[in-house]
């Protein structure tokens, strides 16, 4: 089954994670300070902070922020829970946002949501397509407002030929196995700040330095979410070839684009003459009249071949939000969400199964274009 987005390990992947199996340092090793620095150095930040997973990365760096008991997040449903669900584990409350019919929160109805207990925006850069993070920035700036990017779908993302990650406060990476590139799990705050770097360093270790021989001070409150010096080593490999594997998973998108240009029963997303999008995701958006027959359309996909996923129930629909934040609807989010399929678009594939996606696509949308839906 060709997969919506999946991993790509070579042979010199697992020759670089054998090397750190053969020698002696599996944890707290040098692997991964080299790792965060290549990826600073990539995304053109002063630090870099590894974790062992994204949501890790998110809980510490909220933390390091002291997001606490009633403070207020602006953020978009339209994400994996992880984006809010670490900041409520906190106290803080979230916000929700509308998004544009690209997956992205949209901009232009952030001010509105503003209030004494906002702390932060938290924008997502939904399928790899970089937000508008200029626009967002200029509202923080007037409010005096935190701007934490989750780019967990977004490295290798740039806009006017800047790397994501040096525009927010800070910014998270996920290295999660279907992302641009993987260490199996893992995650990386970027930042300029040198004081949330630090307190991110402490946080990821219990909240200890080490001063002489045996002797160690806790300083503040931590954990252990560290990354291995085994996923550290897999992503320094894999970092190696980012940029390769983006431009695969952007020449089947514009494949696909090609292909779908003259579509009438979906839309696609559409990139800025100025962007470049890591592309991992390649979001199909049905037109209402698909809505009702979506399962149908998702599992005949599937029959055929298509590993099809849908991205994202909006957060505020899951039942543990609904329990302690009451009902919201926001007709953009829940329009998404009814319309949102992501086909699929990785590295691995070639133009014979991008040409077999859009091939089955098409075929399968206009067996289902009768339907409509009843009301």
């Amino acid at each position: 089954m060709l997969s919506y987005s999946t991993q790509l390990i070579e042979e010199d992947d697992i020759e670089a994670v054998t090397e750190v199996l053969r020698g002696n340092l599996l944890a707290q090793g040098p692997k991964v300070e080299e790792f965060e620095n290549q990826l600073a150095s990539y995304v053109n930040t002063k630090y870099a902070v590894a974790f062992n997973s994204a949501t890790s990365a998110l809980f510490a760096l909220y933390s390091a922020y002291e997001i606490a008991q009633d403070d207020e997040i602006i953020t978009t449903p339209i994400s994996f829970v992880a984006t809010s669900n670490m900041f409520v584990t906190l106290g803080a409350k979230p916000i929700w946002c509308d998004v544009k019919l690209d997956g992205n929160i949209d901009a232009n109805k952030i001010e509105a949501l503003i209030t004494p207990k906002t702390k932060a925006i938290v924008p997502v850069d939904f399928a790899g397509k970089p937000v508008a993070i200029e626009a967002i920035k200029a509202i923080a700036k007037k409010h005096n407002l935190l701007v934490i990017q989750d780019s967990s779908h977004a490295l290798g993302s740039s806009i006017e030929e800047e790397k994501i990650g040096a525009f927010a406060d800070a910014t998270v990476f996920s290295f999660h196995a279907i992302k641009p590139i993987t260490t199996s799990e893992g995650g990386i705050v970027v930042t300029n700040d040198a004081g949330i770097a630090q307190k991110l360093k402490l946080f990821r270790s219990h909240g200890i330095v080490k001063k002489q021989f045996w002797n160690s001070d806790m300083l503040r409150m931590g954990y252990n979410l560290r990354m291995t010096e085994v996923a550290a080593a897999l992503g320094i490999s894999q970092l190696k070839k980012l940029d390769r594997f983006i431009a695969r998973r952007n020449e089947i998108a514009e494949y696909y684009d090609q292909r779908f240009s003259d579509a009438k029963l979906f839309l696609t997303q559409k990139i800025e003459p100025n962007q470049i999008t890591s592309r991992h995701l390649y979001p199909i958006i049905l037109n209402p009249e698909l809505h009702c027959p979506k399962e149908e359309i998702f599992h005949t996909l599937q029959q055929r071949g298509l590993g099809v996923q849908v991205h994202y129930k909006p957060i505020y629909q899951n039942s543990y939000y609904k329990e302690h934040f009451g009902e919201v609807s926001l007709p953009v989010a829940n329009d998404f969400y009814k319309s949102e399929i992501s086909i699929p678009c990785n590295q691995t594939m070639n133009m014979e199964d991008a040409k077999y996606v859009a091939d089955t696509v098409l075929e399968v949308l206009q067996q289902y274009n009768y339907r409509g839906c009843s009301f």
